[in-house]
């Protein structure tokens, strides 16, 4: 049975080392085929969950290669597993600005859209384009060695400058908008965004912030130090991060816990809003706090609501009014 395709092209991702995501990610594939959707998915993942697209239903699978621009042409990117592979997913379409639906079969998954049981509903979300995607802010981010930029990246929820050596503090001096602000001697400094705020910016002590605030955070990490708060910025500020030269300490730079290179003393890191947002796709549109109860399991019982102090007050009303 051959099944006409609609035109459409969606690029599936997957943390293919489990067993359960590798037939989540077959199940979501064979029904998008169903409906005609094309499906792209990288090679080695197609291999692992023992698709074939020579063999596949109307010649609607297709392989990409990682660096070939996977989301290019996709109306969207299903990916399944937790926030890694979200963040894996970002990484691989980050030049195309694909969105990114994310179905959660990790832990926390605050990325995520969905939850496992709400894969059926989700295909049908996309056959029926009933979705909607954000954006959400990114952080450009670069490494000079004097003058010279030897490195450079994004960032969807952090960049972290950490000390190298667990015996040894890593000695910095941050500034903000080209102005000094303070020297610290401690384990590294997260700089993160609004969506960020709840991954190593929640560790680390940082405030939440909710997605739909534009703004940069800082935060110090057990810095030895009078001044040595989570600050959060303008999103038009610039952040640095200086290691000082005049000893032997030296850092690692980490980006979204993915990408990452070493800090010779002297090294500047810059970190600066990124010019290319990443699109987050919604289903729903519940309030962020409501994600916050959800994910992190806060206690509410006893919660009223204002609506319920309303219909209580005019109910006490009604009754000085008999």
């Amino acid at each position: 049975m051959t099944v006409e395709s609609s035109g459409r092209r969606v690029l599936v991702l997957a943390h293919t080392g489990r067993a359960e995501v590798r037939q989540v990610a077959r199940d979501c594939v064979h029904a998008l085929t169903e409906h005609g959707i094309a499906v792209r998915l990288l090679a080695a993942e197609a291999a692992d969950l023992g698709l074939d697209p020579r063999a596949a239903t109307g010649g609607l699978v297709e392989t990409t290669q990682p660096d070939d621009l996977p989301g290019e042409g996709c109306e969207l990117a299903l990916v399944i597993g937790g926030d890694g592979s979200i963040l894996r997913a970002a990484e691989l379409t980050h030049e195309t600005s694909t969105p990114l639906l994310g179905v959660n079969l990790g832990h926390v998954g605050f990325l995520a859209e969905a939850e496992q049981d709400d894969v059926e509903s989700t295909i049908a979300a996309i056959v029926g384009r009933a979705y909607t995607a954000e954006d959400r802010l990114t952080l450009d981010v670069r490494v000079l060695q004097g003058k010279e930029i030897v490195w450079s990246t994004f960032a969807l929820n952090e960049a972290s400058v950490e000390k190298a050596a667990r015996e040894r503090m890593l000695e910095v001096v941050v500034e903000v908008d080209g102005r000094p602000l303070s020297r610290w001697g401690c384990d590294g400094v997260v700089c993160a965004t609004p969506t960020g705020s709840t991954a190593y910016n929640f560790s680390a002590g940082g405030p939440i912030v909710w997605p739909e605030v534009e703004a940069l955070l800082m935060v110090p990490l057990s810095a030895h130090a009078l001044f040595a708060r989570p600050m959060v910025v303008a999103p038009t500020s610039v952040l640095a991060v200086e290691v000082l030269a005049n000893n032997n300490s030296s850092g690692v730079l980490w980006c979204d816990g993915r990408r990452t290179v070493d800090l010779a003393p002297g090294a500047r890191i810059e970190v600066r809003r990124g010019h290319r947002p990443v699109r987050l796709v919604r289903l729903h549109q519940a309030p962020f706090t409501d994600r916050l109860v959800a994910k992190f399991d806060l206690p509410v019982e006893g919660w009223r609501g204002a609506a319920e102090r309303r219909r209580r007050d005019h109910g006490e009303n009604g009754d000085d009014d008999a």
